[in-house]
């Protein structure tokens, strides 16, 4: 009888791990599409945000731009009883051997910091550009709105800002955003290296580059599909690393592409009604996102962007060619869908912030037997863990067992052989941190 009524038990404590957060469906419903409007047309008016503009006007350029963005964090903030620490961080960036720079030129950042309860030292960061261009990245004198590249994505930071600051969370988020984007992503070099002299454990990056246009250049026309890019491994791994992935796999788990699989997840269980779309690649084919900074110091990354691109609104001169409008204009962009996209960066954001840190020195054993083994070391705040498993040629964990409170575990009759495998940490209130691919084997 003892025995049923611990199967009982833990039957119903596994349950209530695999229950949705009526939190998070209200954070959804929070995100409005006409205050991202706003936002995104206000940036727009501002003529030009080209790094090198005019940073005296308070009407034109980038730093009339930056100090309004400034301004509603810090209207944010009022709103949360000062919840928010809005901070203005910057670095210098010579002209002197880079042709893409004509004048020594400070590239400014805006960030809001939002405290953990807990964890106040581990962050994830969602970042948007505050910077844009038209044909020439150089040209800061003539007209770049950039309605979708990037004001659509740094819009939807501040309505996550909005929207989150509402909430207590365990982990520290920061709402960013960054300069310099295009003529070498100088804003996310700054801020990384900042992040690293500070000694911040960074969970992860959320980069959000174009986030409002559902018509590409092909005709496909759609506001469900969004891309979420991410790298393989990161650079900063070590040859015994690279010489373990040779043997035991993982060519396809590393930690940006863990977080990849963590959004893939939390949108499909509460926004089913998305398409998210995995992209094994650091970036678009050629080209560079303000989530590699962060990549290179080997923290997690990922870019989130629309699926369908118009290429004649990006990086164009505003001008009518042959019946074609080019130029990056706010008639282009779809608030509701920026909103959409929003949504999905606001609750992973919530879920990742709401989790205890991953486990630790997750270990993976099973050799010529017909079971795998893992074992890790337990982290402050976890009540549980769960086992994560796929085939090796599937790109999302398609199976999960709750384990409950322990640091080693046997899954009886799955072939080590033919599955990946990993280990999340879960929180008291069920909210999963990031999945831990196994970094060494036992026998």
């Amino acid at each position: 009888m003892k025995t049923l009524s611990l199967l009982v038990a833990l039957l119903i404590f596994s349950f209530s791990y695999s229950q949705t957060d009526q939190k998070i469906y209200d954070i959804i419903n929070s995100v409005s599409s006409e205050r991202i409007k706003t936002d995104i047309t206000t940036l727009a008016n501002f003529g030009t945000r080209n790094t090198f503009s005019d940073t005296i006007s308070n009407t034109r350029g980038i730093g009339a731009a930056r100090r309004w963005v400034k301004n509603e964090f810090e209207n944010i903030s009022q709103n949360c009883s000062n919840c928010l620490r809005v901070i203005y961080q910057k670095d210098l960036v010579k002209a002197e051997g880079n042709d893409r720079v004509p004048t020594d030129t400070w590239i400014v950042n805006v960030a809001a910091i939002q405290k953990g309860t807990k964890y106040p030292n581990r962050y994830i960061i969602m970042s948007g550009d505050i910077d844009s261009r038209n044909s020439d990245g150089s040209d800061f004198t003539k007209d770049a709105p950039g309605a979708n590249d990037n004001a659509s994505g740094l819009s939807g930071t501040i309505e996550a800002a909005r929207v989150l600051s509402k909430y207590k969370f365990e982990n520290s988020i920061i709402y960013l955003g960054l300069s310099g984007e295009e003529q070498g992503l100088f804003g996310g070099k700054g801020f990384a290296e900042y992040a690293k002299k500070n000694g911040w454990e960074i969970i992860g990056v959320l980069n959000n580059d174009m986030i409002g246009n559902i018509k590409g250049v092909d005709g496909v026309i759609s506001n469900r599909d969004f891309r979420i890019f991410s790298e393989p491994v990161p650079p900063t791994e070590t040859e015994r690393e690279r010489e373990m992935r040779r043997f035991y796999g993982g060519e396809v788990d590393g930690v940006s592409r863990q977080l990849a699989r963590y959004i893939f997840k939390t949108t499909k269980t509460y926004m089913p009604e998305m398409n998210p779309m995995m992209v094994y690649r650091l970036d678009r084919f050629g080209r560079g996102g303000h989530h590699r900074p962060f990549n290179d110091l080997g923290w997690a990354g990922i870019r989130i962007m629309e699926s369908h691109e118009d290429y004649n609104h990006q990086h164009q001169d505003i001008r009518t060619e042959n019946g074609i409008e080019y130029g990056d204009k706010l008639e282009f962009v779809n608030f509701d869908y920026a909103a959409k996209l929003t949504a999905v960066n606001a609750i992973n954001l919530a879920s990742i912030a709401s989790a205890p840190p991953e486990p630790n020195n997750v270990a993976i054993g099973g050799v010529v037997e017909a079971s795998a083994k893992l074992k890790w070391d337990k982290v402050d705040g976890a009540t549980g863990y769960k086992i994560y498993w796929r085939d090796t040629t599937s790109p999302t964990w398609d199976h999960s067992r709750f384990v409950g409170d322990v640091s080693e575990f046997t899954l009886e009759g799955i072939v080590i052989d033919n599955s990946f495998f990993g280990v999340a940490s879960v929180g008291k209130n069920g909210f999963e941190s990031v999945v831990v691919f196994p970094n060494s084997v036992f026998r």
